[in-house]
């Protein structure tokens, strides 16, 4: 418990809240540059949605005889892929901004680059590499917002666990290939 914060007592919550009330839940106690938080939020929506169309890709093309079985966990992972996506849209509207999903500045915005990939090896290896990229950009994003943007910040290290979770599985699948 942070014994040095004091209570804003129930007056003042409810006088504030009645201020302003066109910006929804950005309320006056929001310490982070909004403008910033969003730009940030748009490029990992970009980042996102590159990733749910590589792994899309790599499910359909993925071939030989472990072709069917990670071809379905690319699967599984784009899927996953979109629903941050959807989370990230989400969180830009509750800030006031708008996401931005076009086509145009897609993969310029994003973080994590779109390898095709010609054999199976190469293709995970192309996600693993994405991976490695979101979860070094979500920290960077978690430490640039400290306590600035609590709410952010819980969203964001949601989707840092999955995607953490998403590179030990690819990393587990390329060691299988070797054997």
């Amino acid at each position: 418990m942070n014994h040095t914060h004091k209570l804003t007592d129930v007056a003042t919550l409810r006088s504030q809240a009645r201020q302003h009330i066109e910006a929804g839940a950005v309320t006056a106690g929001y310490n982070a540059n909004r403008d910033q938080v969003v730009k940030l939020l748009n490029e990992a929506l970009a980042t996102e949605i590159v990733c749910v169309l590589r792994y899309r890709r790599h499910h359909f093309m993925a071939r030989g005889i472990h072709g069917q079985s990670v071809g379905a966990e690319f699967l599984i992972h784009s899927n996953e892929e979109q629903g941050h996506a959807d989370l990230l849209a989400a969180r830009i509207v509750q800030l006031g901004g708008e996401p931005d999903f076009s086509p145009d500045s897609l993969s310029q915005r994003s973080h994590a680059e779109y390898v095709a990939g010609d054999t199976l090896t190469q293709m995970i290896q192309e996600n693993l590499v994405a991976e490695r990229i979101a979860i070094d950009s979500y920290r960077d994003m978690i430490l640039y917002l400290g306590d600035q943007d609590p709410t952010t910040s819980v969203l964001l290290k949601q989707i840092l666990a999955v995607e953490e979770e998403h590179a030990d599985e690819l990393a587990d699948l390329l060691e299988g290939m070797k054997g």
